[in-house]
């Protein structure tokens, strides 16, 4: 198994497939943004499998395919049925902002992807576009109906709660959850770049203190996916909470994952500048020993935790860049 120096284990790896994104959400990038990887910088199909088949005989056991949108890499679903069949690896899933999800979603079920995180910050068709910079709420919709109808479970709506902007959205979007048997995730504001500083940070310890009186959640344990999440749910099972929260309670000390950025960056901590780079021992050859002494010397970079509170103003990355 991969451990960092502080005893965490490493078994869950978010592997982004492009920074390109069709949206333009004002906490992740920047209007007109033009700064995306060159494409010969990408990793290819093959380079993936390799690096992840490397971190599966390491112990990891979990891999999110993110963005960007990764839908937008052409050819996703082939990627995807090849990491599925990789020994080792349990659990494959997809984090989205579901508007090409329609076209994909019953080829990446079949490929073997189980679970999604769909991202959706509000149900007001304005506020999206006004968030979004685009009218995406309905192909979103669409998006999010095709994956209920080709059998993901369980499908994650994660929203990113703002004060001023999205908070009197929340109850309508619980609401929604429990009709269409969705999790809902709030999710706190992270200050990455000048777009997430710019962010209407919202506390979510209040909002959970209401939503527990109102709908009488209590703590779950059930595993929903491996993340840094803590779930409640109502007592009939009908709805499940989970709250992600990286300012007002942070999780570093359980952190068990590291990201893998389009151009073979790994990224031991959203909120730290810790990396290492895998694409040079690629491209020159490098046996798969090596490839592994590699990712466990990279993973003795991974930081106690982020600094998120003491010093905001620290990551100039967007979170595009990093991967989700």
């Amino acid at each position: 198994m991969l451990m960092d120096r502080f005893g965490r284990t490493i078994e869950y790896i978010r592997l982004s497939v492009t920074d390109r994104c069709d949206l333009r959400c004002s906490y992740c990038m920047p209007k007109g943004f033009r700064g995306f990887e060159e494409p010969e910088h990408w990793l290819t199909f093959d380079e993936i499998e390799r690096v992840i088949g490397a971190f599966t005989r390491l112990g990891t056991r979990r891999v999110r395919l993110t963005g960007g949108e990764p839908l937008l890499r052409r050819n996703l679903p082939e990627l995807a049925a090849r990491l599925a069949a990789l020994p080792g690896l349990d659990d494959l899933s997809l984090s989205t902002n579901a508007t090409q999800l329609s076209k994909h979603a019953e080829a990446l079920h079949n490929a073997g992807v189980r679970r999604l995180n769909i991202s959706l910050d509000s149900l007001r068709r304005d506020c999206v576009h006004e968030l979004t910079g685009r009218d995406s709420l309905p192909r979103v919709m669409d998006g999010l109906m095709a994956a209920k109808a080709a059998g993901f479970a369980p499908i994650k709506i994660n929203m990113v709660a703002m004060k001023g902007v999205n908070d009197d959205d929340i109850e309508t979007m619980v609401a929604f959850c429990i009709e269409h048997g969705f999790v809902l995730r709030l999710i706190e504001a992270m200050p990455m770049g000048d777009t997430g500083r710019a962010a209407h940070f919202l506390d979510l310890q209040p909002v959970l203190a209401r939503l527990q009186q109102q709908f009488s959640l209590v703590p779950q344990a059930a595993d929903l996916g491996g993340g840094p999440a803590r779930y409640w749910s109502t007592l009939d099972g009908r709805f499940t909470l989970g709250l992600i929260t990286p300012i007002s309670q942070h999780f570093c000390a359980t952190c068990n994952r590291v990201r893998l950025s389009v151009d073979g960056t790994l990224y031991m901590c959203l909120g730290q500048e810790e990396r290492f780079e895998l694409r040079p021992l690629l491209r020159a050859g490098c046996s798969d020993a090596e490839l592994e002494a590699a990712i466990r010397e990279a993973i003795e970079l991974k930081p106690e935790r982020h600094e998120f509170r003491e010093r905001p103003g620290k990551i100039v990355r967007i979170m595009s860049m990093t991967g989700g």
